[in-house]
């Protein structure tokens, strides 16, 4: 596996090997030992997700209250998605910033989230399943999420998808009504 990590602190994109013949592929998408020596911790498993979303399908930024907080362990199964990271740590240099992985059926790329920060995907196919490892189970006392469109943050979302068709965005009634980044630091609900 190659990991890199990306501009915000805390977040890696690992591209597994794939050893494939005429039958098909094989990968790791994730080796706990390799996961700890490229990040320097360890993924507590308490909970595992599964969504499929159809294309333009946009979810997040969602984050969990730090201390726990919530890291995730994130890949793309079947179709593809752009995996957006933000950061809304308060006080961290990167604050407000975001970064992106293409996470498909081609690459096979995962991207890891640290906890205190944020996470959201936009579906860019039909059918697209996403599968998260989570350090903490859901808790909706502690989970929030900011606005995924909010200009502040500025996140560059596809308007096509790869069959070059327009994508009109779908949020969940949560996510049309969540904060900005400027209304959720006001409110004193991000991490620090």
């Amino acid at each position: 596996m190659d990991y890199r990590e990306l501009k915000i602190a805390g977040a890696w994109e690992i591209t597994p090997k794939q050893f494939g013949d005429d039958r098909g592929v094989f990968l790791e998408w994730f080796k706990q030992a390799t996961f700890t020596e490229a990040t320097g911790r360890e993924l507590d498993l308490a909970q595992a997700n599964c969504s499929v979303s159809a294309a333009g399908v946009l979810r997040g930024i969602h984050y969990a209250d730090v201390p726990p907080g919530q890291a995730k362990y994130v890949t793309c199964v079947s179709g593809s998605v752009l995996d957006v990271v933000v950061d809304l740590r308060v006080g961290s240099p990167t604050f407000g910033q975001w970064d992106s992985v293409l996470l498909d059926t081609v690459a096979r790329r995962a991207i890891f989230l640290s906890e205190g920060l944020g996470h959201g995907f936009l579906a860019l196919e039909d059918n697209s399943t996403v599968v998260y490892l989570c350090s903490t189970g859901y808790d909706p006392e502690r989970e929030h999420e900011v606005h995924p469109l909010d200009p502040e943050i500025g996140i560059e979302w596809p308007t096509v998808g790869p069959d070059g068709s327009p994508l009109e965005y779908e949020l969940s009634a949560k996510d049309r009504a969540a904060p900005s980044l400027h209304e959720a630091k006001l409110g004193c609900r991000l991490p620090a």
